[in-house]
């Protein structure tokens, strides 16, 4: 165990359950906020602390140590997304409604949650460690593309896709078109002109990205 948890005062953790809970949720979202800004190496346990209203010694009672918490906010982050894909039911709509629900899904997301954009990048940068050696991480992909290709199967059937595309481009086409919009946006909207964080502009780009896809996806 960590050297600093072994020399915690079991009296500062929380006195039930739920308030423990509850505190590790706050510490999490406190984590994912200074991680998607900093990153791993520049990130401070102390402003996670400051930002959970937790006391510090908490952080390492819950997660061990600060690289402990970046995987365990990394991870939980997937975790959301992918809690969320399968909240969608694909698989109880029609092939073209299914692919189109979820790159509005895609899409929304990454709007909503800038921290997660944050996170990929800092990962990224620093040579995405985390993401390869996470079981948690690796697990919670599977079930996505295994769906992704149910829905391809199913669109062929019905003679509405194209048979032989691969559900790993598909995915890695959607997401990135996404992502790149919302990463790039503020030098985008330098080069061109253009304010992409307008809301017109934002919508109109989805539905761009839904018809570039289903256009693709047809015979």
């Amino acid at each position: 165990m960590n050297a600093t948890v072994s020399m915690l005062d079991p009296r500062a953790a929380p006195a039930t359950e739920g308030e423990g809970n509850a505190t590790r949720a706050a510490i999490l979202a406190a984590a994912r906020a200074e991680f998607a800004a900093r990153g791993l190496s520049g990130a401070r346990v102390r402003r996670i602390a400051e930002r959970a209203g937790a006391n510090k010694q908490l952080i390492y009672y819950y997660f061990g140590s600060k690289d402990d918490l970046y995987r365990a906010a990394l991870e939980a982050v997937y975790a959301e997304i992918r809690a969320l894909e399968r909240g969608l039911a694909l698989e109880d709509l029609a092939p073209a409604d299914a692919m189109a629900a979820l790159i509005r899904f895609s899409f929304d997301y990454l709007a909503r949650h800038p921290d997660f954009i944050g996170m990929l990048t800092h990962e990224n940068a620093q040579g995405a460690h985390h993401a390869r050696t996470s079981p948690v991480i690796r697990a919670t992909s599977s079930p996505l593309i295994e769906l992704v290709a149910s829905t391809l199967e199913r669109g062929a059937a019905a003679g509405r896709f194209r048979r032989g595309l691969d559900p790993v481009d598909l995915y890695v086409s959607i997401a990135g078109m996404s992502y790149f919009y919302f990463s790039n946006r503020l030098t985008l909207s330098s080069l061109f002109g253009r304010d992409l964080s307008e809301q017109r502009r934002e919508a109109a780009y989805r539905e761009h990205v839904v018809n570039l896809v289903l256009d693709g996806l047809r015979p």
